[in-house]
């Protein structure tokens, strides 16, 4: 035990003193202030400021707005996904323990761009959340939608910082490409184009991409001389399995766990309303709520 502790100790001052990348750390939002203030700022307006702002207002209409922004997540999603499809990265890609290639030549050059960029989306991302505030959509602001945009924050930051490249590039790709269905599934809702019938089908492969960067995080951490630090695939690892569980329970609640209903004695499926009122085919059942009242 004291072995590995003082392995992780060793890894970890090799990241934070000798390995913080200056080719990356002056580039936009890397220094430490920055994604400390982003995360700050953020989270003061999901839960103070921005209900405050909105106290007194109506629902804005974004329609316009949200339109405009699920299409440029697309292209820059899409744009991101060529660009390390164009440059080779797809091919040389070791999948367990690629390490991180620090020289200067073009090619790892162009992957620390890569992870920036891919960063920089995530900031993006924190728009979802605005949105709903604006909105006063407050009910789709979960805590595991604001727990996934803050921690992807943290996650893409320390690899940009100080991981640009090697075995952690696998998240980036798969997510960017979930990405881009997610977001053309939000476009086609607020286009209103018809029915989503695929939505549940979205969070399964949301679900999917975790289970794969989990496989992939924790077979580096089996594999013996791993090239990539295993100290930053154990702090990756809890947040990626709580991913999992959040997602899965969301899944859950979604889309299986079933609503009360029964069929009454005249063959008409009866559920509960949300306001506690039970329906028969969608009208309201009288006789049953009448008793029911009897006894409030």
């Amino acid at each position: 035990m004291t072995t590995l502790i003082n392995h992780l100790y060793t890894q970890y001052r090799y990241i934070t003193e000798y390995k913080t990348d200056p080719r990356t750390e002056d580039f936009l939002f890397v220094k430490p202030l920055w994604v400390i203030g982003i995360i700050g700022i953020y989270l003061h307006f999901v839960y103070k400021s921005g209900s405050a702002f909105m106290k007194k207002k109506k629902p804005y209409k974004l329609n316009k707005i949200l339109q405009l922004y699920n299409i440029m997540q697309i292209i820059l999603n899409g744009y991101l996904l060529v660009h390390v499809i164009l440059s080779g990265l797809i091919w040389k890609y070791k999948f367990v323990c690629e390490p991180v290639d620090y020289s200067n030549n073009q090619f790892a050059l162009q992957v620390a761009s890569i992870v920036w960029f891919y960063y920089m989306l995530k900031i993006f991302d924190l728009l979802d959340t605005i949105f709903f505030i604006l909105r006063k959509k407050e009910n789709q602001i979960t805590f595991l939608h604001v727990y996934h945009h803050a921690g992807m924050i943290i996650v893409t930051w320390v690899g940009t910082r100080y991981l640009p490249g090697g075995h952690g590039v696998f998240l980036g790709l798969i997510n960017t490409f979930v990405h881009i269905i997610m977001y053309t599934h939000y476009l086609w809702t607020s286009l209103n184009l018809g029915k989503a019938w695929w939505k549940k089908y979205i969070t399964q492969l949301q679900i999917f991409q975790f289970i794969l960067i989990f496989l992939q995080f924790l077979w580096a951490v089996l594999t013996k001389d791993c090239a990539y630090p295993k100290v930053m695939l154990l702090l990756f690892i809890p947040h990626n399995i709580f991913m999992i569980v959040l997602f899965t329970d969301f899944y859950y609640k979604s889309y299986i766990q079933k609503k009360s209903s029964q069929i009454d004695k005249n063959g008409l499926l009866t559920r509960t309303n949300q306001s506690g009122v039970e329906l028969s085919n969608g009208r309201p059942n009288i006789s049953e709520n009448l008793t029911k009242s009897k006894f409030l």
